[in-house]
């Protein structure tokens, strides 16, 4: 830990998302799963566990910015494995199935105590000023995105 703190940068957002992602993804390899997967799955249990294809292609693809391709060979994989599977009662959405949901909540129970750890001690001041900066820098970087 240093002493003296940092000024928010690009690095310092960098370094503090690759370490926790790399947290995280030690908890999904033990489970067989991905990154892109974990967030996938997320998105749907999020929606109330069934959501259109197109519109959870086009929510990963947001949050990942992995491309339309990449995405939808993600939601395959997870289908394929029947982790996901298409909705009987509409063919254009796709729903978690209680395998899927098992091992969303199963990681995302395991990774609740590692952020517990992490952020421990850090005043809520503190997290909601952070919040709202790394907001806003998603935010921008999102614009610039979208006029490029």
């Amino acid at each position: 830990m240093t002493t003296t703190a940092p000024l928010l940068d690009a690095r310092v957002i960098g370094l503090a998302h690759y370490a926790g992602r790399a947290l995280l993804e030690g908890v999904l390899a033990r489970r067989g799963a991905t990154f892109h997967q974990n967030v996938t799955l997320r998105l749907v249990v999020t929606a109330g566990g069934t959501v259109d294809r197109d519109q959870l292609a086009a929510d990963v693809n947001g949050s990942l910015k992995a491309g339309d391709s990449a995405v939808r060979g993600v939601i395959e994989e997870l289908t394929a494995a029947e982790l996901l599977e298409q909705d009987p009662a509409e063919a254009s959405r796709i729903r978690i199935t209680d395998a899927g949901r098992e091992l969303y909540e199963s990681a995302a129970a395991e990774t609740a105590g590692i952020s517990a750890r992490l952020y421990a001690g850090i005043s809520t001041e503190d997290l909601a000023v952070a919040g709202r900066v790394l907001t806003l820098i998603t935010d921008r970087a999102n614009a610039e995105s979208a006029d490029a």
